[in-house]
Order: C-alpha cells, then sequence, then structure tokens
C-alpha cells in the first residue's frame, strides 16, 4: 500500500533510518563508485601540473550546472573572458564564472579549516548570487510540476525552522557513523535542496557542497569531479526521485542514483585525464624534434593550464620579456600547436586540441 504524501513543511531531521539508505544494491554500488574514486584520485597525480585538470574541470562543472538552471554559456566565451579580464561578457557567461568563482571560494575555505559551517555555504551562495541576502526570512518559492503548473513541493518558511535544519544539515556532514561517504553525500544533497535555504541559487549551491563534501571526506584532493554532466543527462530522473524521496521516503533509489553519478562522473574524469596526459607528451615530443629552441616544459605546462593565452601570461609564468614571450608563441602558432586569434584589442594563441579534448 502506498505511504501517504509528507507534508511538504514537515522535513525531518537527518539521518534517514539506516535500512532505508544502506540497501543491498546501494552497497553494491558504493564499492563500484568507492574504486573509481579511488582510481581518480590516485591519476589526477599523474598530471603535469594539477591545474590543467583543475581549471578545466572546475569550468565545466560551472557550465553545466548553471545549465540545469537554464543559464547557457559556451566553454569558448569562458576561456576568453578568463584570458581578457576587461572583456565585455553577456550574462549568462558573468553567472557561470561566478559559479567558478563559488566553487573555488569553498575550496579555499574547506582547505584552511578542514571543514563546512553553516555559514561558509552562505558565503559560497553570496559569491555565486553577488548579494549578501543569506538564508531566507521568507517562504520559498514554491515548486511547480513543469507540465500541470501544479505545487509539488514547498519549502520550509519559517527562518528558526530553516536555521534549525542548517544546524542538523552541518552536524551531518561532519558525523562519523560508518557510513559510506557517497550514501552521506546523497543524503544531504537531498537535504539541502529540500531545505532550500536561499532566495536563489539553491540547485548550484548544493552542486558545489557535493565536490566540497568528497574533499573534506578525503576522497578527493581537488573539486575535480564533473558531476553536474550526470544530472544533466538524467535530469528527469533527478527531479523525480528528489520528489520520491519526499512524498513516498523513497530513499533507496534517490542513493543509488547519486552513488551511480559519482561512479560514473570519477570515470569520465579517468578517461579525460588520460586523454589530457597523451596529448600532452605528444605535444613535448613535437615541440623537441620540430622547435628545440624553444623547447620547455614549462612553457608546454603553462599552455595546458591555460589552453587561451596571451603573451602577457608567457611574460609572467616564465618570467620572460615581451619579445621572448611572443617569440615562444609564434613559433608554436607557426609549428601548428597554436592557432591565433583576435578577440577585442588582444591577441589569443588557442591550443585548440587541448580545447575540443576539454570541451567535449
Amino acid at each position: 500500500m502506498m505511504k501517504p504524501e509528507i507534508p511538504f513543511n514537515d522535513l525531518p531531521f537527518l539521518p534517514p533510518p539506516r535500512a532505508q539508505i544502506e540497501t543491498i544494491p546501494v552497497l553494491r554500488q558504493v564499492s563500484h563508485t568507492a574504486a573509481a574514486i579511488g582510481e581518480l584520485k590516485g591519476l589526477a597525480n599523474t598530471l603535469p601540473n594539477p591545474d590543467i585538470l583543475l581549471n578545466a574541470v572546475v569550468l565545466k562543472e560551472a557550465t553545466a550546472s548553471s545549465e540545469i538552471e537554464n543559464i547557457i554559456t559556451t566553454q569558448d566565451k569562458l576561456y576568453q573572458a578568463l584570458s581578457i579580464k576587461r572583456l565585455n561578457v553577456d550574462l549568462s557567461t558573468k553567472e557561470v564564472l561566478r559559479y567558478r568563482e563559488a566553487l573555488l571560494e569553498g575550496y579555499r575555505l574547506l582547505s584552511k579549516r578542514g571543514f563546512l559551517s553553516t555559514n561558509d555555504i552562505v558565503k559560497i551562495q553570496q559569491v555565486l548570487e553577488e548579494n549578501s541576502a543569506g538564508i531566507r526570512r521568507l517562504p520559498g518559492t514554491a515548486l511547480k510540476n513543469a507540465a500541470t503548473g501544479t505545487t509539488i513541493y514547498t519549502p520550509p518558511d519559517h527562518q528558526e525552522t530553516i536555521l534549525r535544519l542548517m544546524k542538523n544539515l552541518e552536524d551531518y556532514l561532519h558525523s562519523d557513523d560508518n557510513l559510506s561517504p557517497f550514501i552521506q553525500l546523497a543524503v544531504q544533497h537531498y537535504q539541502f535542496e529540500s531545505i532550500h535555504p536561499f532566495y536563489d541559487g539553491n540547485g548550484r549551491t548544493g552542486r558545489i557542497l557535493n565536490v566540497l563534501f568528497l574533499i573534506m571526506k578525503g576522497w578527493l584532493e581537488k573539486p575535480v569531479l564533473y558531476l553536474s554532466k550526470f544530472i544533466i543527462d538524467h535530469k528527469s530522473d533527478y527531479y523525480r526521485l528528489l520528489q520520491e524521496v519526499r512524498i513516498r521516503e523513497n530513499w533507496g533509489e534517490w542513493v543509488l542514483f547519486m552513488t551511480k553519478a559519482v561512479e560514473v562522473s570519477a570515470r569520465e574524469t579517468i578517461e579525460k585525464i588520460r586523454q589530457i596526459n597523451n596529448l600532452f607528451y605528444r605535444t613535448l615530443e613535437t615541440v623537441r624534434k620540430e622547435k628545440p629552441k624553444i623547447y620547455s616544459k614549462d612553457l608546454l605546462e603553462l599552455l595546458f593550464v591555460q589552453p587561451y593565452c596571451r603573451i602577457e601570461m608567457v611574460m609572467e609564468q616564465l618570467d620572460v620579456s615581451r619579445p621572448t614571450a611572443s617569440r615562444y608563441l609564434n613559433e608554436l602558432a607557426g609549428a601548428g600547436i597554436l592557432k591565433t586569434r583576435q578577440v577585442w584589442k588582444e591577441n589569443l594563441f588557442i591550443h585548440e586540441a587541448l580545447f575540443n579534448l576539454l570541451k567535449g
């Protein structure tokens, strides 16, 4: 017999009953997820420069997580904006870049203290939204069925209740009861999205917390998990399963979905690391053979960290003069390794092979 619907504002505290979240299918999936994340953590250290992956994945995660909220831009626009600080960019690109800043701010806060408080979560959301509204004092926006327009969920609507729920969530984030962190990740993500503590940016803030949570639990060293792609690819299931926890306490399928999401995302990132490594060492060998006078591992690393490069970047990072930096980039362009493009008043040198690999 189907259980009656849970009242929309009656959001229970964590944790949920262990038997509901630690099912046999979930435990089987957890073992696969742990293996994938463990391989990713080890393989990430094989890159010539860890910032290659960090910059690329953070930007892709920012793009995908924003796309879930119908904020659309392109990787080309983002790399241009990051390379040319004075470039005028459209609103969507600005919002995606703020997501990147918010994720990196969360990583900085976590690295500094080793834990995340409610105040840290508020700071992340403030960077994301560029406002200081904080925890909402008014009722949250009711979530509606896109097809019928009927209300399917109304978040808690009193600030005291929201603060109590956030304190409970904070305690849960740092609990250690021998439960798999991948199961905990699914539970905390559901709870945060259901509390809906902010006036805006709840979905994106919640997805930032996912990767930060795995770092906090020691499963990742840096935010290099591109989890939002899986959510985009399975968007209808994501929202359906969130709702099924609310109305039927169907924790098992939700936890299974999220633990599978982590595994799939990790394996896709593993493959991306292998492709980046292969391209790096192929490019290194090409430069060594065709341009031995300018061969430099440091130069190649810079071009992999900054696939859209300017002369000033080479000057600053390699501590060389403008003529030397210009000669390096122009010779690599002449060898077909870089492509040149004028954007606004700047000449960009684009590592097209890497850009195509990263945007795919």
